[in-house]
This record gives structure tokens, C-alpha cells and sequence, in this order.
């Protein structure tokens, strides 16, 4: 049923996607930002307790209607987990923006490019090269496939429906309070951020291992050793660095941004990201996508056995 589901929500993605902003989307951010307006002292044990409220049940009721469903009738549970992950899993509910960015880049329309990347993003793009965006948009999009499909898989896999909305529903919130630093917010989100990286670990560097399996993986290696440690973000550096060398180009690097030079580590080998990488970057997350289908299928057949 795990294989089986896994395709069927990634055909159904595919062919009617969600965008980021869908009602099942807005409902739960309205939702974490309420709560959080209600509960905010500053402090981290009242975060702790609001990311409690705001995961956990979300979960429990995810798993809990699946096992209700399967007693009454498989195809009801299946039919249950396909609709679940529909929402959560996808590479279509961020992709729009790498498609048009690749061929605003491949027309000469760098404006159009720095203006999707921006609004992607959520951070001004107005001042990066053509280079810079190319990188950047790498980054966003493997950084995004990671979020959306491989860390959602690793879960689903593990811990069926639930692991898989309560993965996204962590993200959500460590997104939405775990990286805010203004001085009103407090303390907060420090919990939320710090469970997160938990929660992350694993799946983070099965990731980077897919990536240096379906690329090239001596150069994947080689950049994840010695280079995702400069990130800022360590788990951010273990899958751009291992991406990086596998695709065999250079991200990271400095950019033009508020005027001024912005330093950040260099990550990968070799050649500069252009247009054409960047679409290199959506095969080897295809690629990864397609090994991981095989071995769970194989692992579903020899099950059987």
C-alpha cells in the first residue's frame, strides 16, 4: 500500500497540482499564526506548548483516520492515505517558479527571472547577476524537493500518514516561528526550530545520499565532508553540498543583495550554474525519486516473500 499510494499521489500531483497558497495550506498557517498571537509570552516553554498543539493532534488524526478507515475497508484506507499526501507531498506545489525562472534565463529575460525568484524566495533578488540567480534557484529548488517529497517520503515510509503530517506540520511551524529574530517575538519559535533539526536529521542526509547515488557520487562525498559545515544552516549545507557535487557545479558563493556584497560559503565543483543546470538539478531529483521507488517496491516484494 506504501508504494502503491506514493505513485498514485505523485500521478494525481502532476496532473492537478496544488499551488503553495491552497485552502488546506492557508487554513493551517491561519491556524499557527492565531495560536501563536494567543500564546506568545517570548518564552520557549509556551512555544514548546503551542508547537504541541499545532503538530501533534494534526497527526494523531491523520494516523487515526487511516486505522479507523482500514478496519472498515482497505481501499478506504488507501484512498485516505492517497488524499493525505496529495496535499502534503509534491514537487508541483513549488516547481512553477523554477520552470519559469529556467526559461526566463534561457530567453535573456533576467528581470522576469530576478522578479520570480524574489517572490519565491520571499527575499529581494533585484541586484543578483545572472549567475546569482541561476545558484539561487538551484538552492531554493533542491532545498524545496527536499521539504516537499524526500523528508515527506522518509516519514511516510517509517511511520505511515501521520509521519507524513506530522514531518510537513513541523516544517510549517519551525518555517513560520522558528526563524523569526525580531525583538517582539522573543524566545518563541526556539523550540520549534530546535525540534525541527531533529526531526530533520535523518531524512536530510538520506537525501544527500540519494543525490550522490543518482550523480556523481566521489565529488558529492568529497563536498559534503568538507564543505556543509560552512553553511549556515548545517542540514541546508549537507544536502546543497552533496547536490552540488553531484550535479557538478558551484553554489553558494557570495551575492548582490542591499547593496552590498552578501558573503555565504562556496559549495560544489567545477562549472558555474547557469539555466541549464538548473534544469540538471530537477533530473537528479527525478533520478532520486526513481530509486527510491525501486527500493521500495523491492522491499514490497520481497515482503511477500
Amino acid at each position: 500500500m506504501v508504494l502503491l499510494s506514493l505513485v498514485a499521489a505523485l500521478v494525481i500531483e502532476q496532473l492537478r497540482p496544488l499551488r503553495r497558497g491552497n485552502p488546506v495550506n492557508a487554513a493551517y498557517g491561519r491556524f499557527t499564526d492565531r495560536l501563536a498571537g494567543q500564546l506568545n509570552t517570548g518564552e520557549p516553554r509556551d512555544g514548546a506548548i503551542a508547537w504541541a498543539i499545532a503538530v501533534v493532534p494534526a497527526a494523531l488524526a491523520a494516523g487515526g483516520i487511516y486505522l479507523l478507515l482500514d478496519n472498515i475497508n482497505a481501499i478506504l484506507a488507501w484512498v485516505w492515505n492517497v488524499a493525505v499526501l496529495y496535499v502534503v507531498l509534491g514537487f508541483r506545489q513549488f516547481s512553477h517558479y523554477g520552470t519559469g525562472i529556467m526559461r526566463a534565463l534561457k530567453d535573456g529575460d533576467a528581470d522576469r527571472a530576478r522578479a520570480l525568484l524574489g517572490e519565491w524566495t520571499g527575499q529581494p533578488a533585484d541586484e543578483f547577476t545572472v549567475r546569482e540567480v541561476a545558484r539561487v534557484s538551484i538552492e531554493q529548488g533542491l532545498l524545496a524537493a527536499h521539504r516537499h517529497v524526500f523528508g515527506v517520503l522518509v516519514w511516510f515510509v517509517v511511520f505511515g500518514v501521520a509521519g507524513a503530517v506530522f514531518y510537513r506540520a513541523a516544517g510549517r511551524v519551525a518555517d513560520a516561528w522558528g526563524q523569526r529574530r525580531d525583538e517582539e517575538f522573543g524566545a518563541f519559535g526556539d523550540f520549534a526550530a530546535r525540534a525541527f533539526r531533529w526531526i530533520e536529521w535523518v531524512p536530510a542526509r538520506l537525501t544527500a545520499l540519494s543525490f550522490a547515488i543518482v550523480g556523481d557520487f566521489e565529488d558529492a562525498v568529497y563536498c559534503w565532508r568538507t564543505q556543509a559545515g560552512q553553511w549556515p544552516d548545517r542540514t541546508q549545507g549537507i544536502i546543497l553540498a552533496s547536490a552540488a557535487g553531484a550535479l557538478g557545479v558551484k553554489l553558494g558563493d557570495p551575492v548582490h543583495r542591499h547593496g552590498t556584497l552578501e558573503f555565504r560559503p562556496e559549495l560544489g565543483v567545477m562549472e558555474e550554474a547557469d539555466a541549464d543546470y538548473l534544469e540538471s538539478a530537477v533530473g537528479l531529483a527525478w533520478r532520486a525519486i526513481v530509486m527510491w521507488m525501486l527500493l521500495i517496491a523491492l522491499a514490497t516484494v520481497a515482503s511477500w516473500f
